[in-house]
Order: structure tokens, then C-alpha cells, then sequence
């Protein structure tokens, strides 16, 4: 018999507009205009100054520039030379299209100049969705929250997500994947978040494999989209744990790529936290259970990952042995909640899992 919810909890919502669909993005001046901007900054990668450029001639007179170089992990460099950008043109409005970097960027400008975020997503980061903000300085990535920082609005359009490759679309969706399994076991869960998490997991357990071996599958497209939309609501929603620090300390510390750091260390974080979230864990790996037949969650998440030809080992991403040990100390730096307690031990245990790309152990009770 499933367990009941716990029904002892808050459920705070965050307001946002979702404007998804095929050809939404044309409706993007449309909603410019709903928010008021007048002195509109569009923020973007450089692999997306196309579409930039094509709102930008839409937008006219509005539009009153363009920032082409969003980083990863939002250096501090690169976000004093946006913040002063943003200042000099006095942008009523950011436009952040493209992944996490853009957003990141975004909502680095308005921490320090507060005004409306429209956000397009063109992967699966889910940050669109949340007040979370994060810096990286010194090799550090400082994270946090703030409500001036949540997008406005939001445009999904699975169209545009045809710019992922099949590997860059493999690991954004595990890193959407993340964000749903973290909520399920997070310090302030509640049975809202915890049934879109469930749903967003099944969607990409569903729908990414196709994604990868038919890129042109727009259903499979539109599926993969809606669960990382999904994730995104559940990491909003929710504070994080684990799996996410880590990924945090990584990304400053070793700068290794974000959502393929995500995709190695989702099965080994989920399984160090299995023995103390068993209803999460049974949760987690009932929605994987229609593409894989899990046998527990972990083990799931390990097989999606390798069937869709995914990066298993932080080794393959860069990083050196040698940085285990400071990653484990970073990671114990701070106190935060984790369902398990944490302990050097383990993690530094759960990192060597991670970077020879070993299937995740079963941890004891």
C-alpha cells in the first residue's frame, strides 16, 4: 500500500506566466509588451546570437542592445561588465534566451537593477522557474535566493531546443531530472511539488532516449520540454540537497561543465541519499519504471544515462583525481540538509564512484 503524504507542510507558489508551445517564440514581442519594456536587453551565448538577432529586429526601437556573451557558472567578470551594460542603456526589461548561462546572467543583473525578466529557454536547466541566483568568484560558486530574480515570464518553445546536440540533450534533461529527484526528498517537501516532480521525471525518463535517437521527433521534443519545466517548478519549489552542492562546488571549483556534471553525479548522489529517503527513492524509480524497469532509483537513473550513450565518470569531463579530496572538503564547507548525514568518508566515496563511471553502489543503512 502507498504511504500517505505527509500533510504537515507549506506549499508556497511562485508567480510566473508559461507561454509553451511549437511557435511560441513568435509571440515573444507580445509578451515584452505585457511586461512594459520600453529599453529592452536581450542576454544571450554566443550559439544563440541568431535568435537574438531575430527579436531584436521584431522588437525595433525597443530593443536597445544586445549582450552575445553569457558564461557558465556566471563568472563575477562577466557579470560586472553586464551589470554595467545594463546600467549605461537603462534596460527596463532583460531577455535571456538560450540555457542557464543566459538566465544566470539575467538575473545577475537584475539582483543589482530589479526589473522584469522574460526568459526563453532553449534547454532543459529549469532556473527560468526559480529566485535562485548564482556567482562564481575565485574559483567559488556562491548560490542563493531572491525574488527580484524570478523570470517574469517564460517562453517554451520545443522548437527551439533543436540547436541541442543528441549528447547536450541528453545531459540538459538529466539535469532537469535532478531538480525532480532532489524535490522528492528535499527538507521541505510537500505533496504539490512532490507529484509534479514525480510527473517530471516520468516525462523525461519517456521522452529523452527518443529525443536522442530522433532529433526530429517534435512530440518527444514538446514531452521533454514540459518535464523540465517541470523540474524547474519542483526546484523552485524546494530547497535542494546533496547532489546539487556538489554539482555547485564542481562547477567553481574544477569548472566542469554544468548539466554533464549533473548527469554523472545524479545516480551516485541518489544512492548515498537511498538507505535514508526509501518513499522518494520508491517514487523515483516508479516513474522511470515505463522506460527501464527499475530495480531502485539509482540504478534506473544509471541505465537511462547509459542507454541514451551519456558521459558516466567525471574523469571523461576533465577533472583530476588529485581534486577529489578539495571537492569533498568544499562540499562539507557549509552545513545545508541532506536526508543522509554526510560525512567525509562517504563522500569522498561517492566521488570516486562518480569520476571512474562505476555503476552506483548500494549504500548500508
Amino acid at each position: 500500500m502507498t504511504p500517505e503524504p505527509n500533510l504537515d507542510f507549506v506549499y508556497e507558489a511562485s508567480p510566473a506566466r508559461v507561454v509553451f508551445g511549437v511557435g511560441s517564440f513568435e509571440k515573444a514581442s507580445e509578451e515584452v509588451a505585457r511586461l512594459g519594456g520600453s529599453r529592452v536587453l536581450l542576454i544571450c551565448t554566443p550559439g544563440r546570437r541568431d535568435l537574438a538577432a531575430q527579436l531584436e529586429s521584431r522588437l525595433g526601437a525597443k530593443a536597445v542592445g544586445v549582450i552575445g556573451h553569457a558564461m557558465m557558472h556566471a563568472p563575477i567578470d562577466n557579470v560586472n561588465a553586464a551589470r554595467a551594460e545594463a546600467e549605461r542603456l537603462r534596460a527596463d526589461c532583460y531577455v535571456a534566451i538560450g540555457g542557464g548561462s543566459a538566465t544566470g546572467i539575467a538575473k545577475a543583473i537584475a539582483m543589482v537593477a530589479p526589473q522584469p525578466i522574460l526568459a526563453i529557454p532553449t534547454t532543459y536547466s529549469g532556473s527560468e522557474m526559480t529566485s535562485t541566483w548564482g556567482l562564481t568568484e575565485g574559483g567559488l560558486k556562491t548560490t542563493g535566493r531572491d525574488p527580484r530574480v524570478q523570470p517574469k515570464t517564460v517562453i517554451y518553445d520545443p522548437a527551439l531546443t533543436t540547436g541541442m546536440s543528441a549528447k547536450l540533450s541528453a545531459t540538459s534533461g538529466m539535469n532537469a531530472m535532478a531538480h525532480c529527484v532532489e524535490a522528492l526528498y528535499a527538507k521541505d517537501a510537500n505533496p504539490i511539488i512532490s507529484l509534479i516532480a514525480e510527473e517530471g521525471i516520468r516525462a523525461l525518463a519517456k521522452s529523452l532516449p527518443i529525443v536522442v535517437k530522433e532529433p526530429a521527433n517534435m512530440d518527444a521534443r514538446s514531452l521533454a520540454l514540459y518535464g523540465a519545466w517541470l523540474g524547474g517548478v519542483a526546484l523552485g519549489g524546494t530547497s535542494t540537497a546533496l547532489h546539487h552542492k556538489l554539482c555547485h562546488v564542481l562547477g567553481g571549483a574544477c569548472n566542469l561543465p554544468h548539466s554533464e556534471t549533473h548527469t554523472v553525479l545524479l545516480p551516485h548522489a541518489t544512492a548515498y541519499n537511498a538507505p535514508a529517503a526509501p518513499e522518494a527513492m520508491r517514487r523515483i524509480a516508479s516513474a522511470l519504471d515505463g522506460e527501464g524497469g527499475a530495480k531502485s532509483a539509482a540504478a534506473g537513473i544509471y541505465d537511462l544515462i547509459t542507454r541514451m550513450g551519456a558521459p558516466v565518470s567525471l574523469k571523461s569531463l576533465g577533472m583530476k583525481h588529485e581534486d577529489l579530496g578539495r571537492a569533498a572538503d568544499l562540499a562539507l564547507k557549509n552545513p545545508y540538509y541532506n536526508p543522509r548525514p554526510l560525512a567525509k568518508e562517504g563522500i569522498l566515496a561517492l566521488l570516486e564512484d562518480a569520476f571512474d563511471g562505476r555503476a552506483p553502489r548500494i549504500w548500508p543503512a
